[in-house]
C-alpha cells in the first residue's frame, strides 16, 4: 500500500535533490501568494464558527422568507429549506475533510481545480467570487430600505455610504477584525433566533395579541401549500440564497491557527444549528401568519415575516428591536461578502487565473487589491436608489442563490473523486485526519438533492404558471437561471484559453501528496462501532 509517510513523520513528496515548486506553496501550510506575501493564521475556533454562523443568517431568512411563504406555502417553505439545510450539511462535511488534509487558500475552488477539472474549478471560482461582489451592493440597499421602516428623512443613498464606510473601516484590521466583528453579530442574531422561537409559541397559544389560540389554523385556511408545484419548486432559489455563506468556514481554514482541531468542529456543530434555527424559526413563522398576508412578498423589512408576525401579535417596540435585527443581519452578511470575495479573487490570482495584480497581500495580510474592488462593487448599491431597484433585487437574488447550487454540488463532486483517486492510489483513509460519518455517501447524498433541486429551479423558471403572468417574457427565465448559464459560459472561456480539452483529471494523475497535512494512524483517535456507541456517534454529527 502506498504510503505518505517517512520514518513516521509527516511530509509531502517531493522530487529529490529539487526545491519547492510554486505548486508546493500553493498547498503548503501557510497560505502562500509567494514568500513575505502571505494570510495570517488568526482566526480561532470560536470565530470560524460564528463565521459559518452569520454567514448564513441575513436577509435570505429576515426578509427572503416571506417571499418563499408567499410563494409556496408553510409546508413547502418546511420542506426545501430542510432539502437544502441536509444538503448544505452533507456538503460542509465533505468540505471539512478536505480542508483538515489541505488548508490552503482558496479552499474548494482548490480543490475542483485539483481533483475535478482546472476549466470548472475556474468557473466555479470566478463564480463564488462573483456571487460575493454582486451580493454586498444587495445587501447595502436591503439595509437602506431597512431604515425606512423608522420613516427615517435620510436619503438611502447617504445610508449606503455610510454602511459602506463601516464595511472598509472593518478590513482595516484584517482577518482578525472581521473574525471579531462576526463573532458580536452572529451572537446578536442567536438571540434573537431563540428569543423569536419563544415568542412564537407564546403568541400561537394565544398567549399575547388578539387572534386566540392559533394551533395550525393557518395550515388549514388558508392551507400548507400554494401554488401547485410551481410554487413548491420556486422556494428552492430563496432557501438557497438563505444558506449561502455557511461554506466560509472551508474558505478560512488558511488562516485558522489549527484547522485539524476547529474545522471539524466547526462543521459538526455550527452547521445543524443554522438547520435548528430556520428550521423550527420557520415551522413557528408558518404557525402564525397566513402565507395571503397582503405584506408579505416584498424586499423591505415591512415585508419581513418575523417583523409582521410580531406586529399583527399587537405587540409594542419588539418590531423595532427585530427590525434593528435584520440591520445587524445584513451587515453581518455584508462583511462576509468582502471576506468571501476578497480570498476567492487572491487565491485565484496566484494561480494565475485571475489579473497579477489581485495577487498583493500586504504585512497585515490584507488582500488590499481585492478589498479596493469589492468596496468599488459596493458603488454599485446606488444604482440600486432608482425607481428599478425592486427588479435590481430580484436579479441579484436570483444570480447569486442558483450559483450556490453549482458551488456545493462541485465541492460533493470533488470530494467524490478525491476518495475515488485515494483508493485507486492505494493511500488508506486511516491517515486522514479528519473524516466525516456518513464519509463519501453524504458526498452523493449532497450532489443528489442539489441536481433535483436544480431540476426544481428550472422547472420553476419556465412552469405554465409562470408564463400566464402579465408580462411574463423571456427575461423571466433568464432572471431565474441566469447563474447556470454565467458558469458554462466561464467554464467554454478556459476551456479555449487553456486549450485543455479532456473532460475531467484522470484518477491515477490526482496528486494527493502535496501539500497533505497526513496524520499518523497510531495517533489517530479509532471510535468502537457497535449498537451500544450509536447514540454517542448519532450525537457527534451534531456536537
Amino acid at each position: 500500500m502506498a504510503t505518505p509517510y517517512n520514518n513516521g513523520k509527516k511530509e509531502a513528496v517531493h522530487d529529490s535533490n529539487s526545491r519547492p515548486s510554486s505548486r508546493d506553496e500553493e498547498f503548503g501550510e501557510v497560505a502562500h501568494a509567494g514568500r513575505g506575501n502571505q494570510l495570517v493564521k488568526s482566526l480561532k475556533n470560536r470565530h470560524l464558527q460564528m463565521i459559518a454562523m452569520g454567514g448564513a443568517i441575513g436577509a435570505g431568512l429576515f426578509v427572503g422568507s416571506g417571499r418563499a411563504l408567499a410563494s409556496g406555502g408553510p409546508a413547502s417553505l418546511i420542506i426545501c429549506y430542510s432539502i437544502v439545510g441536509i444538503m448544505i450539511l452533507n456538503t460542509c462535511q465533505a468540505l471539512a475533510e478536505m480542508a483538515v488534509l489541505y488548508p490552503i487558500n482558496g479552499a474548494f475552488y482548490q480543490y475542483v481545480i485539483r481533483f475535478v477539472d482546472p476549466s470548472w474549478g475556474f468557473a466555479i471560482g470566478w463564480s463564488y467570487a462573483l456571487t460575493w461582489l454582486t451580493v454586498l451592493p444587495f445587501e447595502l440597499v436591503v439595509v437602506a430600505m431597512t431604515i425606512d421602516y423608522w420613516d427615517s428623512p435620510v436619503p438611502h443613498g447617504v445610508w449606503i455610504a455610510v454602511f459602506l464606510v463601516i464595511l472598509s473601516a472593518i478590513q482595516i484590521f484584517g482577518v482578525k477584525g472581521y473574525g471579531e466583528v462576526e463573532c458580536a453579530l452572529s451572537m446578536i442574531k442567536i438571540i434573537a433566533c431563540l428569543g423569536f422561537m419563544i415568542l412564537g409559541i407564546i403568541i400561537n397559544c394565544g398567549g399575547v395579541g388578539p387572534q386566540g389560540y392559533l394551533g395550525a389554523k393557518y395550515w388549514r385556511e388558508p392551507g400548507a401549500f400554494t401554488g401547485g408545484f410551481d410554487g413548491f419548486c420556486s422556494v428552492f432559489v430563496v432557501a438557497a440564497f438563505s444558506f449561502g455563506g455557511t461554506e466560509l468556514v472551508g474558505l478560512a481554514a488558511a488562516e485558522s491557527q489549527n484547522p485539524q482541531k476547529s474545522i471539524p468542529q466547526a462543521s459538526r456543530q455550527v452547521f445543524v444549528r443554522i438547520i435548528f434555527f430556520y428550521i423550527i424559526n420557520l415551522f413557528i413563522l408558518g404557525l402564525i401568519l397566513p402565507f395571503d398576508h397582503e405584506r408579505l412578498g416584498g424586499s423591505t423589512s415591512r415585508s419581513s415575516p418575523f417583523v409582521i408576525a410580531i406586529s399583527e401579535a399587537g405587540i409594542k417596540v419588539l418590531p423595532d428591536i427585530m427590525n434593528a435585527i435584520i440591520v445587524i443581519a445584513v451587515i453581518s452578511v455584508a462583511n462576509c461578502c468582502a471576506y468571501g470575495s476578497t480570498r476567492t479573487i487572491q487565491a485565484m490570482a496566484s494561480q494565475g487565473m485571475a489579473p497579477k495584480f489581485f495577487h498583493k497581500i500586504d504585512s497585515k495580510g490584507r488582500p488590499v487589491n481585492c478589498i479596493i474592488l469589492q468596496l468599488i462593487f459596493g458603488l454599485l448599491a446606488f444604482i440600486g436608489l432608482a425607481p428599478s431597484g425592486k427588479k435590481i433585487f430580484d436579479w441579484l437574488l436570483a444570480l447569486t442563490a442558483l450559483s450556490y447550487f453549482f458551488i456545493w454540488g462541485s465541492v460533493c463532486l470533488a470530494h467524490i473523486r478525491f476518495r475515488k483517486a485515494m483508493h485507486l492510489q492505494g493511500i488508506s483513509l486511516d491517515v486522514v485526519p479528519y473524516t466525516p460519518t456518513l464519509g463519501v455517501y453524504g458526498s452523493y447524498c449532497g450532489l443528489g438533492l442539489i441536481f433535483l433541486s436544480l431540476l426544481a429551479t428550472f422547472y420553476s423558471a419556465v412552469a405554465p404558471a409562470a408564463k400566464q403572468k402579465e408580462g411574463y417574457g423571456i427575461d423571466h427565465f433568464f432572471a431565474e437561471y441566469l447563474a447556470g448559464f454565467v458558469v458554462l459560459a466561464l467554464y467554454l472561456f478556459w476551456k479555449i484559453y487553456t486549450k485543455q480539452w479532456r473532460l475531467c483529471i484522470p484518477l491515477h494523475e490526482i496528486d494527493l501528496q502535496t501539500g497533505a497535512k497526513f496524520c499518523d494512524p497510531a495517533d489517530k483517535e479509532v471510535k468502537e462501532k457497535s449498537w451500544r456507541t450509536l447514540p454517542s456517534r448519532i450525537f457527534g454529527l451534531f456536537i
